[in-house]
């Protein structure tokens, strides 16, 4: 038999009202002198169970760190490798300033952004520590093998609403419905506003650096590539197929940069193939990302093309131009041309879904 007990200041009390067994002295004190103490220090034990992921800053790995009593908890630990520095000053410097910018995201908490934990050295390797995030990357959502997995898993009726509302095959890769798409973008153009607030740019927006929880919500990871406004560094990381225009010509990286990476996420979620693929020279990405806006309605399916809102949303999104993008995060998201415009026409046509749920349960099917 349990017993409840109720703490009303001091002593502690239980239920029947009577006075518990005080503890041990020493115990009591030791308690007191940690608190007085005011500085704690202690060693972490973690154990690496497999490879989350990989590209050109390091390798993040699903970690389980262990505490006092049992306690464990699965983190994320991406290690940070030195391999592209000419020397170790280098490689040090480069960490003091993306730890300087970790420690800014850490105070930001907005739940479509990934939570760091610490920023750690061990044997001169710097490794940050953050949330570990059940789901999948989007980039694993767009795969073709993913969508084969679905069909195995269900049956008629729910591949066909599946088809009808939330992901269907495309000419290369899965595509995902206009509704779903743009639900996924909000919530990413609620990250990228708090990051923004703080004068910081992602970086590097892409389908890998894009995860969809297990509740089927978004959120956007991997700060290694951000940039504090207020402190730029002299050399720049991106994923040239993503990044924007003015950044490839190396001009100023912006809030309106993020905002045309997330663009081309957008169209890749919405046509099914990759928005540029097989261009490795930045001449022609430049070329052929100067001219997505008039090529958008060859690219994308009739569903989308036929929708000026929508269409007009994404030219605005990708424009060359970074003036001619929306002026924030918050603009993309509330204006009057923006996406929130696009799902109240889906409630006003009965087109809309609850989008987080649908998400949510083609997840679980899958797993």
């Amino acid at each position: 038999m349990s017993t409840t007990i109720i703490q009303e200041g001091r002593p502690t009390v239980t239920l029947e009202g009577s006075v518990s067994s005080r503890c041990p002295q020493e115990l009591l004190k030791l308690y007191a002198e940690l608190l007085q103490g005011r500085r704690l220090s202690w060693t972490e034990h973690h154990h690496l169970e497999r490879q989350l992921g990989h590209g050109g800053q390091g390798v993040v790995y699903l970690s389980t760190r262990r505490g006092s009593d049992s306690f464990t908890i699965p983190v994320a630990l991406k290690f940070f490798s030195p391999e592209r520095y000419d020397s170790e000053e280098l490689y040090v410097e480069a960490m003091q300033r993306i730890a300087k910018v970790a420690s800014r995201v850490a105070l930001i908490q907005q739940d479509n952004l990934l939570d760091v934990h610490n920023f750690i050295e061990q044997r001169r390797i710097r490794i940050m520590q953050m949330e570990w995030i059940d789901g999948h990357y989007l980039s694993q959502l767009l795969a073709k093998d993913l969508l084969t997995r679905t069909r195995a898993c269900v049956d008629d009726r729910r591949w066909k609403y599946l088809n009808d509302c939330v992901v269907t095959a495309g000419p290369a890769q899965s595509r995902l419905k206009p509704g779903v798409a743009i639900a996924i973008v909000r919530e990413c153009l609620a990250a990228l506003a708090a990051l923004h607030r703080e004068g910081i740019v992602h970086g590097d927006i892409k389908p890998g650096n894009i995860m969809i929880k297990r509740t089927g919500n978004a959120k956007i990871i991997d700060i290694g590539s951000a940039v504090a406004l207020d402190d730029p560094p002299p050399h720049r990381t991106c994923t040239p197929a993503f990044a924007a225009p003015e950044v490839l010509e190396g001009r100023d990286m912006t809030p309106q940069s993020d905002l045309a990476s997330l663009g081309y996420v957008l169209v890749e979620m919405l046509s099914g193939q990759p928005t540029f693929k097989d261009l490795d020279a930045y001449r022609d990405l430049l070329e052929a990302k100067r001219a997505l806006g008039g090529r958008l309605p060859q690219l994308l399916p009739a569903e989308v093309a036929c929708n000026e809102l929508l269409m007009n949303f994404i030219r605005r999104l990708v424009a060359t131009d970074p003036l001619v993008r929306f002026a924030s995060a918050e603009d993309a998201d509330h204006a009057k041309d923006g996406a929130a415009s696009f799902h109240r026409q889906l409630i006003v046509g009965g087109l809309a879904s609850e989008y987080d749920n649908e998400m949510r349960a083609w997840l679980d099917e899958l797993a």
